[in-house]
Order: structure tokens, then C-alpha cells, then sequence
């Protein structure tokens, strides 16, 4: 049969009979890929431990009828293994690999940026990122906002989403895509703070210079707006998210909108 190679992260995988899986992957150069490995939940599997969610991996594939299988694994970066002595960056990890598996969408179309972005959000939640360590929160609402924007549902952060009145605005509808003016504001809109939405401009924009005095206050009423708009334009919430121990922080304006 045809082979091809690709690295690629695991999103999830799913048991296939006696001894196999369904690992659904997120690759560099086939975008979202669904391939069979064949005995990977025997003891004596070669590359069983590879093939876990988070694992960025070398993989080769043999061209299948309907799945590809995966023939070899070869560990790049074993994510799974840091994000599994955490609790809580754990399942930050969860949001971000549900969040890629929604947004890429159709199987076998390249995304190579989205795939860079999950990468380089993975290395920044285990080992830092280029500015230093930062709470999973920030790299989290970092990498949501940026992999909307590469998906084409980049909110407005300055000028009105629905008008285009430029800004500085006070308000914000996940609905209408961002912040919003006076005239567009729709009823219980969340009026977040200036320097919440500067803390959204910086993580839209992977500025992690201007994220080192946050506040955990600012970065939590942030992280609520970032739920709230993911929530919106994936139709339904992420399940991760209702994980994390500061949905109960979140201010009741934003609450209503996941709504």
C-alpha cells in the first residue's frame, strides 16, 4: 500500500475492536486524520504509549480504504507527560486539543498554522513561554483566541463589531463577534474592564510581555469573556472548560451569555 509521513499532536482516539484504535489526529501537512493503530492496546504494542492525547509525534501511514493505519510512531515532544503531573494544566491541555479538533472541521485539508499554533501553545504550557512561565489560564485564552482568528472568528477588540464605530468601546457580545459601541450594545452585555480588554488584546495577539503584572482578577474576568465567545461560535460550549475551577469565578453577565 502507498505510505506518506507527517508529525502530527493526538486530539483523541477511540477503541477499535479487541486491540486497536481510532487516533484522530491533528497533522502538519494532511490537517485532520483519522487513522487506525493496529494493536497499540496490547502490553507488547511497540508504540502504544505514543499514541496518547498530546503526544506530538513522526508518524507514517499506509494508505487504507477507508482509515489510514499508522505503521510507526516515532515521540517529538511526549506532552502528556508533564500535563499529567498537573491537575489543572491538564485539563487547560483539554480545552486547547478539543478546541483544534472542532475547529478543523473537514479531514485531509491542510492547516499547517493551526497545527504550528497548537504546538508552540502545548511547548508554552509545559516549559514556559518566550517571556517566562505564565498561569495555563493566559496561554489558554491566548491560543483560543488565536486559533478562532486563524479560523476566520477573530473578535473585535477596538472598534465596534457590528458598526465599525472606532473604539476604545466599553462593551462586549460574544454574539456580535467582540466589543461594541453605545448605539449596538445589546441588553445584559458585559462591560468589562480597560484593562480586561487590554489583557484580551495581548493574548489575541501573543504579546507576552504585556501579560506580566496581570492581575488574577483581570485574567479571570478575561478568561470568562474568551469562554463565552468560543462558546457562541462553536455553537455549543467546550465540555473541558466546565473542569476548571474558575467557572465558578466567572462574573454572572458572562455566565448568561454561554446561555
Amino acid at each position: 500500500m502507498p505510505t506518506y509521513r507527517d508529525e502530527a499532536v493526538v486530539l483523541r482516539t477511540h477503541k477499535l475492536g479487541e486491540a486497536d484504535r481510532i487516533i484522530t489526529l491533528l497533522s502538519k501537512e494532511h490537517g485532520k486524520v483519522r487513522a487506525v493503530a493496529r494493536g497499540v492496546r496490547r502490553t507488547s504494542s511497540k508504540f502504544g504509549g505514543r499514541l496518547e492525547p498530546f503526544s506530538h509525534v513522526d508518524l507514517q501511514f499506509a494508505t487504507g480504504r477507508t482509515l489510514d493505519v499508522i505503521t510507526q510512531a516515532v515521540t517529538l515532544h511526549a506532552y502528556a507527560a508533564p500535563l499529567g503531573e498537573d491537575y489543572h494544566s491538564y485539563t487547560v491541555g483539554q480545552v486547547m486539543i478539543e478546541t483544534a479538533d472542532r475547529l478543523v472541521v473537514e479531514e485531509g485539508q491542510p492547516t499547517v498554522r493551526q497545527f504550528r499554533l497548537l504546538v508552540g501553545a502545548l511547548q508554552a504550557l509545559t516549559a514556559g513561554t518566550s517571556d517566562g512561565p505564565r498561569p495555563p489560564e493566559v496561554i489558554m485564552d491566548s491560543y483560543l483566541l488565536r486559533a478562532a482568528a486563524l479560523a476566520g472568528y477573530a473578535p473585535s477588540l477596538v472598534d465596534c463589531a457590528r458598526c465599525g464605530e472606532a473604539g476604545p468601546h466599553s462593551g462586549f457580545s460574544p454574539q456580535l463577534g467582540g466589543v461594541v459601541c453605545v448605539n449596538c450594545r445589546p441588553p445584559g452585555c458585559a462591560r468589562p474592564e480597560p484593562a480586561v480588554l487590554a489583557y484580551l488584546v495581548a493574548a489575541l495577539s501573543g504579546d507576552w510581555v504585556a501579560t506580566r503584572e496581570l492581575s488574577t482578577r483581570t485574567r479571570r474576568l478575561g478568561s470568562g469573556l474568551v469562554a463565552a465567545f468560543m462558546s457562541w461560535h462553536l455553537d455549543r460550549g467546550l465540555r473541558s472548560l466546565q473542569h476548571l475551577d474558575d467557572t465558578r469565578h466567572w462574573p454572572e453577565t458572562v455566565v448568561s451569555d454561554l446561555v
